[in-house]
């Protein structure tokens, strides 16, 4: 089993509020949002949305694409955790199967 991965809350507190000294107050006055939106989001206990992605991004000069991805790793890796195991799988068609 792999590491669970950082959520990209932690990401955006750790390498880019800290280094630059602001707290979350005024980094979500910069970026648009509620104290109450980016606090919840680099406190782990939302995921990153699409939208906030772009503001980020935005703000920091980086893709929206990197910070998705970070949740995107997340978010499987969480739903791993809790695989169904009543999944049967598709037989496999014979055109496939001749590759």
């Amino acid at each position: 089993m792999t590491r669970k991965p950082t959520h990209p809350g932690r990401v955006f507190l750790e390498d880019v509020l800290k280094p630059l000294g602001l707290s979350v107050t005024e980094a979500a006055k910069m970026l648009g949002v509620s104290r109450k939106t980016l606090s919840e989001f680099v406190n782990e206990k939302a995921a990153l949305s699409p939208e906030m992605a772009l503001r980020i991004s935005k703000a920091t000069n980086t893709s929206a694409e990197s910070w998705l991805n970070m949740q995107q790793k997340l978010t499987l890796w969480n739903a791993s955790q809790h695989e169904p195991m009543n999944v049967i799988m598709f037989p496999m068609p014979i055109k496939a199967m001749e590759g």
